[in-house]
């Protein structure tokens, strides 16, 4: 059939199956935007506050499925007001596909209105990027773009198409109707095939081998081991391969912990599971880490967040790390032996070859490590706390959390565990504020049946709280938690412990009532004074059918 470039755009989202995007319309996207108004029965699109929320839906969409997000915006600051987002994705590996309009081609390279080279600007921080100046072209490129946001280690990829092309004509055919095909990218030969497919399912293929010499090596040093520990980082979460790292546990009588990243990787009820390590982690897996001989890494890539940035980083350890990036092998921490394959991949070959052991003392002062932090924590007596923990008993720890970037995000991170069915989703990388209130609204379009909450300091709140408009004109119920101390609590402490308590331009000094906010938005609103409050005011948020905003006092 003939179709408009930006009819080719929508069928090319139905044949990779898409059904949600995100974005905000402007003078050189109008013609896709016309077509997906005719369209809006298969594809809902989110309009959005702002191009950097569409962007963060996008993210927070593909985190909760696994599915490549996908954002829109128009030509110079449209475009350009998706590089935080997509810069975010980047560095945390989320699937992610930008769409952008330029100007015409015969338009290119005059500074011609709202012209800017988009691909030049996003080129550090995409897996790869296009600029389609031909009709021809759009239909192959687009496949190609979404193979490559979940080819290896997922990532963003920016496609910027000249406003001549949306117009143009061309004879379209869906690779879900021709036989020829062997992939989602449209390649006609598995050679040729940039997903990695090797049926017409798409199933990736290329990064399922494990090098037998690696894998001995790997076996030998797990076997020895007498106090193994496993660590899961986000790529453990990217490839789905929480369940095996259980088993492993089991298999080996090894504990568990994670990054920041790896959280909601596996059931963090489980007994062996003792919390996310690094300088602001939880002590159990602290202590763990410093006490392991072995230590088994599968999707880490070793951040100075994790590992302080020490050179000296777990040297009196064999190290075995199993990441999908050769790059990350040896980049930050040198190990004994990798295994260069997807985290899936690496640990279903290591349960595969490796015998069924027992550490009783290694895990008993493993259960005594988790029991004692766990008493810690109930003592806890700050409001923030009881707000994240409350959460959690009424939660299960199955809901989806998201967060913001700052001292509520550690909290979370350390207090609020994730139960089989749930799912953390933060700025681990980039550590963008204003992130998680459009990521959570993201989350709960993609998982609409969970409870989904985002956490954020009134610091990072103010930076994107124009999202509250979205989640309200689409009716998205998402619980937005405001921790409101009147600073920046995590750049204010720092201030304070190094800086003398010279507190520069870490204080609100304004009078700005979020309940009011939000119920002008027309939002919820609910407030937290004190510990009388929690319980009544999560139950009514978290039962809610609407968005809603929780205001809760705490001191800085």
């Amino acid at each position: 059939m003939r179709l408009s470039g930006a009819g080719i755009i929508i069928e090319i989202l139905r044949e990779q199956g898409v059904d949600t995007v995100f974005g905000y319309p402007g003078s050189s996207v109008l013609k896709i935007y016309d077509e997906l108004y005719k369209a809006k029965d298969s594809i809902r699109h989110i309009l959005t506050s702002h191009e950097q929320g569409a962007a963060h839906a996008a993210d927070g969409y593909a985190r909760a499925s696994g599915r490549t997000g996908v954002c829109i915006a128009t030509s110079g600051p449209g475009a350009t007001n998706l590089v935080t987002g997509i810069a975010t994705a980047y560095m945390d590996s989320v699937p992610l596909l930008a769409l952008t309009c330029n100007v015409d081609k015969k338009s290119l390279g005059k500074d011609s209105f709202q012209e800017v080279d988009i691909n030049g600007i996003t080129m550090p921080v995409t897996k790869h990027g296009y600029i389609i100046k031909d009709i021809t072209e759009l239909a192959p490129t687009l496949r190609r773009a979404f193979a490559i946001t979940q080819e290896g280690r997922k990532g963003p990829v920016i496609v910027d198409i000249t406003k001549n092309v949306l117009e143009d004509t061309a004879e379209f055919e869906s690779v879900l109707k021709a036989s020829d095909k062997s992939g989602l990218c449209g390649a006609s030969e598995k050679s040729d095939c940039l997903c990695g497919a090797s049926d017409k399912k798409g199933k990736n293929v290329l990064f399922d081998t494990v090098d037998p010499a690696d894998l001995k090596t790997a076996k030998r040093l797990i076997n020895t081991a007498k106090r193994p520990l496993i660590l899961i980082g986000g790529g453990v979460v990217r490839s789905n391969a929480g369940t095996m790292c259980e088993a492993l546990s089991k298999k080996l009588s090894a504990p568990m912990i994670c990054s920041m990243m790896g959280k909601g990787a596996v059931n963090e009820f489980d007994p062996l599971f003792a919390g996310m390590t690094g300088r602001e982690g939880n002590s159990a897996a602290n202590r763990l880490l410093s006490e392991c001989d072995t230590l088994i890494c599968a999707g880490i890539r070793f951040s100075d967040r994790m590992t302080n940035g020490d050179p000296e980083y777990a040297k009196d350890k064999k190290i075995i790390q199993i990441d999908i990036d050769p790059a990350e092998i040896n980049k930050n921490v040198r190990v004994d032996v990798s295994l260069c394959c997807d985290a899936k991949a690496g640990i279903k070959a290591l349960l595969e070859v490796l015998k069924e052991n027992e550490h009783k003392t290694w895990i008993k002062k493993a259960a005594e490590y988790i029991e004692n932090e766990k008493n810690e924590n109930c003592r806890r007596t700050d409001t923030g706390s009881k707000v994240i923990l409350k959460c959690l008993e009424l939660t299960k720890g199955d809901a989806i959390v998201t967060t913001e970037v700052g001292q509520h995000q550690l909290l979370a991170a350390t207090l609020y565990k994730t139960g089989k069915d749930g799912k953390f989703i933060t700025s681990g990388g980039l550590g963008t504020m204003g992130y998680g209130l459009s990521a959570a609204i993201g989350a709960k379009l993609a998982c609409p049946g969970k409870k989904v909450i985002n956490f954020a300091g009134d610091g990072c709140f103010r930076m994107n709280m124009n999202e509250l408009l979205s989640a309200s004109r689409h009716n998205i119920p998402v619980v937005q938690v405001v921790f409101d101390n009147q600073v920046l609590g995590l750049v204010y402490n720092m201030q304070k412990d190094l800086y003398n308590s010279r507190f520069s331009a870490t204080e609100f000094k304004d009078r700005l009532d979020f309940v009011k906010l939000a119920e002008a938005l027309g939002v919820k609103a609910l407030r937290i004074t004190g510990e009388e409050d929690i319980g009544k005011v999560l139950k009514e948020a978290l039962n809610s059918k609407e968005p809603v905003v929780v205001d809760c006092m705490i001191q800085a």
